[in-house]
């Protein structure tokens, strides 16, 4: 297996966590007993990305397994394995967006086109000012509120090809959107709110009675 990202991007020469980075590393790899500090292979690489505008260089992969005291392999494997790692750069706004069964049903071709259209790019692809890459994935535990994106770390849920674009014009603009429903939904309650058991009619109301004394010389 070669290095993820060998020969495809413009990699740093060297990372290391900044002190306050460092600290909250220390504070994680002390949660697992000796021996078992590759346990904290996944929050430190988190931690990494974080740092190093939403994406994994190879060189923060080396530093996270000189501090784990693992091979560098053993990382590459966990870090290509899983999708919320980024191996290459992104744009400033990460765009993914669910297409799985319920946010197709709901529209989620039409977000696709949205996307695509406002941004001149297709899926897998990011944008020319460097601000957007959208990306498509699987479902993200969301279906009620479908179509949705996750974006960077929230959801914009219950949209349309209309609502998409201008979720796209207020982040260029520098304007964050309220997380969740753009249709104003509260949770995932129907949309317009309730509609059932607003109130309880008098004739469904009832009294709780305390149950019937035992008969006497019972042992209950």
């Amino acid at each position: 297996m070669s290095a993820p990202g060998a020969g495809t991007v413009v990699q740093p020469a060297s990372f290391a966590f900044t002190p306050e980075n460092l600290e909250r590393a220390k504070k994680i790899i002390a949660k697992y007993p000796a021996g078992r500090q590759a346990s904290a292979v996944l929050p430190l690489l988190d931690l990494a990305q974080r740092q190093h505008e939403n994406w994994l260089p190879r060189a923060a992969m080396d530093y996270v397994a000189g501090l784990l005291d693992m091979a560098s392999i053993r990382v590459y494997e966990v870090a290509t394995f899983y999708s919320m790692f980024n191996l290459e750069p992104v744009g400033k706004w990460f765009f993914q967006i669910c297409t799985t069964t319920p946010c197709w049903l709901r529209g989620s071709d039409q977000v696709v086109k949205a996307c695509e259209k406002k941004l001149g790019v297709h899926v897998g692809e990011t944008s020319g000012d460097g601000l957007f890459t959208l990306k498509e994935v699987e479902c993200l535990g969301a279906c009620v509120n479908a179509p949705i994106i996750q974006v960077n770390d929230d959801f914009y849920e219950d949209l349309d090809g209309p609502t998409t674009e201008k979720l796209i014009d207020d982040l260029r603009a520098g304007r964050v959107p309220s997380r969740g429903s753009v249709a104003g939904r509260t949770n995932s309650a129907p949309t317009g709110g309730p509609q059932v058991l607003k109130t309880v009619p008098e004739r469904y109301s009832w009294t709780l009675e305390p149950p019937p004394a035992a008969p006497a010389g019972s042992d209950d």
